[in-house]
C-alpha cells in the first residue's frame, strides 16, 4: 500500500486548460453582466462552454462542491467556501462527498483524496477500491487493492490506523456502528464482525473452506445473514447463514430440511436478489432456482419454435428469467417456504413482510398495452393462504403500492386511489369524494388514464399523500378525512416535492416498488410551477407555506438544503442564462450567486426565446417557442427551422442550450448552434387526435409556421423542418401533404405504420402497443382501422413529396427499426425524390459515439445552410441532387 500526504495549495494545476477553467469561475460573478464587444459565436468556440451541476453541501452549510463538465473530458470537480468565497478545484475529481465539516473526500484515477477544510492539507491514497465512512466512531473504512487486500481503519487526519489483511468485501450497518467483512487467507475464509465503537472489537463469525457472499444487514442492524457457496461444483449446496446481535447466535440452513425443500430440483444460487431479513428478525428471503437438467441442454437443432398460441412470443420469452422463485426460511425452526412458482412469479412484499403479494404478468396475454393487466393474490406468510386481491389490475409498478408498516395495499384504479385494510378485508375508494381529479391524460394517448403522483405515506401508516392537478392531499386510508396541504388550484399553481420522482423517494421491492415514510413534522420541500411558466421553492409546515426562492423567466433545480435546515442551495439556469449555483439564507431577503458558469456568453450575440399563442384548423389555442437569432434585426427577415416532438413548450425556461456539435436537443439538433447562425427556431407544441396523428401534426405544425410567417419575421422560402423518433415521423408525414417547408431533415423515423405496427421492439414485445395505446395514439388494431394507418402513414403518400429530405439512422435500431427509414430510401429512390439518407454502423436509436455526434451534427448545418441560406453545398450534397 501506498500513502502519499502533501499540502495541496488553492491553485495546483498540471494542465493549462484546468487553470483556464478555474479562472472562468473564480471571476465569473463579476463578468456576467458587464458591458463588452460582441462578436458571432462560431464553432471554434463551443469547446468553451462547460455544464455546471450542483453535488453536495456540507452539514453546517458553510461548503458546496460541484462539477463542471466538458466536451473535451477534462471535467473538474470543485469546492467553495459560501462564507469566504474560497474555491478549491480538483481536475478530474469525482464522488466527492463532506465526510464532516471539516473533511471532504473525493476520486481520481490515483485513487481517494482526503481534502482537511481547516488547514487545506491534502493526502492521497492510492489502491483505493471501496470506502465508507463512520460518523459515530469517526473512523474512515478503504478497501485498497494489492496482492493481499487490505482493510484500513483510520481517523480522518491519519493519527490512528488498523489494517486488516485479506479483506474480499465489507459493508456497514444502517447505525453505522459495525461491520461485516470476507477475508480469504491461506486457502481459509471467514467472516467477521468488526465493532467499530468498541475499540474495533473484532468477532470472527465462521471460518470455512468455502467461501462467503451475499452480505446483508437488518433494517435497523440487529442481525445480519450471508450465504456460503458450496466446494462441490458437480452438487451445489449453497447455506444461508443468519446471525442476531441479541443472542450472539449463528443459524445455518444446512441440513436435512433444506435438503429435502430444494429436492431435486432446486438451489440457491449466489446471485440475483440480495438476502433480505424481515422487519421482526423472524424470516430471511432469498432467491432459488430450478436446476437445469443435463438433458434439457441437448438439442437436436437451433430451430426456434414460435407458437402462436404461446402467451409471449419467442424473443419475449427468450429474455424472462425462468426458474426464477422466492423461498423463506425461518433460521429459529429451520423451516422453508416456497413464496412463488411458475403459475405465480412476480412479487412484492407488504411493508412489514408478513404478506406477498404474487401476480403473472403473462396471465392476460397476448394483449398490446404496454404493460397488460393481471390478477393479484395476497398470500400470508404466516399460513400460506391465498386470497384474491385485484382482478385484471393494471400492472404498473406505481400502480400497486404497500404502506411502509404493511397495514395496508393502496392502488390505482378506475381514476381513483384505492386504499385495501389487510387486516379488515375492506376496499375503499378513498379520492372519489374529494371532488378533484387525480388522474390525467395529458398525453393524449387512446385509453390511457395515468395517476397524478403518489409521493407515500406518512408516519405510522397514517395518511397517504397523493396529488390532484394542483395541490397535495394527506388522506386517512379508511377515506373518512382528507386534507389538502397547499392551496394551489386558486392561482392555478402546480405543487410537487422538490425534485420529485417516484424512483428517488422509494427502492425496489421485488418486482414491485415501495416508498420511503414521509414526517410532516419535518416539513416538505416543495417546488411549483404556473402556467405562465414561473418557478418557485417553498417550505411547507403545518402553519405555513413559505417562499424561499421564485423567478418568472428561469428554472430552479438541484436543491438541497443543509443539515440544520437554514441554508439552501439550488441551481438557476434560463435560455439566456447559464446554469448558475444559488446560496439561500434564512437571514437572506434574496439569494446570492455562488458560481455562475460559462461567463464567457457576455462575449457573443446570444438570441432570445418567446413564447407565442396560434389556433390549430379546429380553432383550438395551443403554444410555441420562438428562439431568436442573435444580433436579431428587427428589419431584416431570416430564414426559419421547425423543431418538432409532441409538446415543447414546458421548455421555454426549463434549460440552458448549450452550443455544440455534438448530441443536442434532438441527437442532430443544437438550437443554440443555429440560433447564433442567424436562424429562427420554432418549437410548436402539438395536439392529437385518436386516429389521425399524422394528420394532427400537420395541422399544427402549419398553424403554428404560418403564426410566425404571418409576423413577417421570416423568409417565405427558407423554412425547414426536422424531428427525430417520433418527430421524425412527424416529419416525414408532413413533407408528404405539405410544400410549406424548403428542406426536412428526419432522425430514426417510422414511415410505414403497417410494417412498423408488425414489428418485434427492442424488449422482445410486438411494437403494436405503440400504436393501440400510447404514442402513436391510433386506438384500434391494423385489422380494425387499415385505412386509418394508410391515411397517418408516411409512406403511402411518399409519391406527393416535394421537400428535399435528409435522413439518418442507427443501423442497430430496434426501437424504430432501421428498416423503417430504408423503406423510405427505397420509396423516394424509386420515385425519384430528392433524398439523402445517412446510417451510421453500430448505432442505435440515438448516436453514442462522439465522432458519429459530430459528423451528424456537421451534416445537418450544411444541408439547412444550403437549401435555406444558399451557402455552396458540399461534395455529398452536390453529387446526391444534381
Amino acid at each position: 500500500m501506498k500513502i502519499q500526504s502533501k499540502i495541496t495549495a488553492v491553485l495546483s494545476w498540471r494542465k493549462i486548460p484546468f487553470f483556464l477553467v478555474f479562472i472562468l469561475q473564480l471571476v465569473a460573478c463579476s463578468l456576467w453582466g458587464q458591458v463588452v464587444q460582441k462578436r458571432a459565436l462560431t464553432e471554434a468556440d463551443y469547446p468553451k462552454w462547460g455544464q455546471l451541476s450542483l453535488d453536495k453541501m456540507s452539514a453546517n452549510g458553510q461548503w458546496i462542491s460541484y462539477t463542471m463538465s466538458y466536451e473535451n473530458g477534462l471535467d473538474t470537480l470543485f469546492i467553495k467556501n459560501t462564507k469566504s468565497m474560497k474555491t478549491r478545484a480538483f481536475p478530474l475529481g469525482n464522488n466527492g462527498d463532506f465526510l464532516t465539516p471539516n473533511w471532504f473526500i473525493y476520486q481520481t484515477v490515483e485513487g481517494v483524496h482526503l481534502v482537511n477544510l481547516t488547514i487545506g492539507k491534502q493526502e492521497t491514497i492510492t489502491n483505493v477500491s471501496q470506502y465508507m465512512y463512520a460518523p459515530i466512531a469517526k473512523k474512515l473504512l478503504l478497501l485498497i487493492n494489492e496482492k493481499e487486500n487490505t482493510l484500513l481503519i483510520r481517523e480522518l487526519n491519519g493519527s490512528h490506523e488498523e489494517r486488516i489483511k485479506g479483506v474480499n468485501e465489507f459493508t456497514m450497518d444502517p447505525t453505522n456502528q459495525r461491520i461485516l467483512y470476507t477475508t480469504t487467507r491461506a486457502n481459509q475464509n471467514t467472516v467477521n464482525l468488526l465493532e467499530l465503537s468498541k475499540k474495533n472489537q473484532n468477532t470472527m463469525l465462521l471460518s470455512s473452506l468455502g467461501s462467503f457472499t451475499n452480505l446483508v444487514w437488518h433494517e435497523k442492524g440487529k442481525a445480519l445473514a450471508f450465504l456460503q457457496k458450496s466446494l462441490d461444483t458437480a452438487k451445489p449446496n449453497t447455506i444461508i447463514f443468519y446471525y442476531s446481535l441479541s443472542n450472539k447466535k449463528l443459524y445455518s440452513s444446512h441440513g436435512k430440511k433444506q435438503q429435502l425443500f430444494l429436492g431435486d430440483s432446486l438451489l440457491i444460487p449466489t446471485s440475483s436478489f440480495k438476502l433480505k431479513i424481515s422487519d421482526d428478525m423472524q424470516s430471511i428471503f432469498f432467491t432459488l432456482q430450478r436446476k437445469v437438467k443435463s438433458n434439457e441442454d441437448q438439442k437436436s437443432s437451433d430451430v426456434q419454435i414460435w407458437n402462436g398460441n404461446a402467451k409471449w412470443i419467442y424473443p419475449m420469452e427468450a429474455k424472462k428469467k425462468n426458474g426464477i422463485y422466492l423461498g423463506l426460511w425461518h433460521p429459529q425452526q429451520d423451516a422453508y417456504q416456497l413464496i412463488t412458482n411458475d403459475t405465480l412469479p412476480q412479487i412484492m412484499l407488504s411493508g412489514n413482510q408478513k404478506y406477498a403479494i404474487i401476480s403473472n404478468t403473462q396471465q392476460y396475454e397476448p394483449q398490446y398495452t404496454i404493460g397488460g393487466p393481471r390478477d393479484f393474490y395476497l398470500v400470508d406468510l404466516s399460513t400460506g393462504k391465498k386470497e384474491l386481491l385485484l382482478k385484471k389490475h393494471s400492472g404498473h409498478f406505481l400502480n400497486t403500492i404497500t404502506s411502509p408498516e404493511g397495514k395496508y395495499i393502496a392502488y390505482f384504479k378506475e381514476q381513483n386511489w384505492w386504499v385495501y385494510d389487510i387486516t379488515k378485508k375492506t376496499h375503499t375508494n378513498i379520492t372519489k369524494n374529494i371532488g378533484q381529479p387525480f388522474f390525467h391524460n395529458n398525453n393524449e394517448n387512446p385509453q390511457n388514464e395515468d395517476s397524478y403522483p403518489n409521493l407515500g405515506w406518512t408516519l405510522h401508516d397514517k395518511e397517504i399523500l397523493l396529488c390532484d392537478p394542483y395541490d397535495l392531499w394527506a388522506i386517512s386510508p379508511d377515506g373518512t378525512a382528507a386534507r389538502r396541504l397547499t392551496y394551489g388550484r386558486e392561482t392555478r399553481t402546480q405543487f410537487r416535492l422538490a425534485a420529485y420522482s417516484g424512483i428517488m423517494l422509494g427502492k425496489p421491492n421485488y418486482d414491485g416498488w415501495i416508498f420511503k415514510t414521509i414526517d410532516l413534522d419535518q416539513g416538505l420541500l416543495l417546488e411549483a410551477t404556473n402556467e405562465k411558466g414561473e418557478f418557485g421553492y417553498f417550505k411547507w409546515s403545518s402553519r405555513s407555506n413559505k417562499k424561499l426562492a421564485f423567478s418568472s423567466n428561469s428554472r430552479l433545480d438541484q436543491l438541497i438544503q443543509s443539515a440544520t435546515g437554514d441554508t439552501f442551495i439550488f441551481r438557476e439556469q434560463g435560455y439566456n442564462l447559464s446554469p448558475r449555483l444559488m446560496l439561500q439564507n434564512h437571514t437572506d431577503t434574496l439569494p446570492k450567486t455562488m458560481v455562475q458558469s460559462n461567463p464567457q456568453q457576455q462575449q457573443f450575440y446570444w438570441g432570445k426565446a418567446e413564447r407565442i399563442q396560434y389556433k390549430n384548423a379546429k380553432g383550438k389555442w395551443l403554444q410555441a417557442i420562438l428562439y431568436y437569432p442573435a444580433d436579431y434585426n428587427n428589419k431584416k427577415k431570416y430564414p426559419m427551422i421547425v423543431y418538432i416532438y409532441e409538446k415543447l413548450t414546458q421548455n421555454l425556461h426549463n434549460k440552458y442550450l448549450y452550443p455544440s456539435q455534438f448530441a443536442g436537443e434532438d441527437e442532430s439538433f443544437n438550437i443554440t448552434s443555429f440560433t447564433t447562425q442567424g436562424y429562427f427556431v420554432l418549437a410548436p407544441d402539438i395536439s392529437y387526435e385518436i386516429g389521425d396523428v399524422g394528420i394532427s401534426a400537420l395541422d399544427c405544425v402549419v398553424s403554428a409556421t404560418n403564426k410566425v410567417i404571418d409576423q413577417g419575421l421570416v423568409l417565405l422560402d427558407k423554412i425547414g423542418l426536422i424531428g427525430h423518433s417520433f418527430g421524425g415521423y412527424e416529419t416525414d408525414f408532413i413533407i408528404t401533404q405539405t410544400n410549406l417547408f424548403t428542406a426536412a431533415v428526419a432522425g430514426s423515423a417510422a414511415t410505414n405504420l403497417t410494417s412498423y405496427y408488425l414489428t418485434i421492439g427492442a424488449s422482445g414485445k410486438p411494437d403494436m402497443w405503440r400504436f393501440e395505446s400510447q404514442q402513436w395514439r391510433m386506438g384500434k388494431s391494423l385489422f380494425e382501422d387499415k385505412k386509418g394507418y394508410d391515411r397517418n402513414s408516411p409512406i403511402e403518400h411518399a409519391k406527393n413529396i416535394t421537400t428535399p429530405l435528409l435522413s439518418w439512422t442507427g443501423a442497430e435500431d430496434k426501437q424504430v427499426n432501421w428498416n423503417q427509414s430504408i423503406e423510405f430510401y427505397l420509396a423516394l429512390r424509386r420515385l425519384k425524390k430528392k433524398h439523402i439518407m445517412l446510417v451510421y454502423p453500430k448505432e442505435k436509436h440515438t448516436i453514442m459515439d462522439t465522432k458519429n455526434q459530430k459528423d451528424l451534427s456537421i451534416r445537418v448545418h450544411q444541408w439547412f445552410d444550403y437549401h435555406l441560406k444558399d451557402i455552396v453545398p458540399p461534395t455529398w450534397i452536390r453529387a446526391a441532387l444534381k
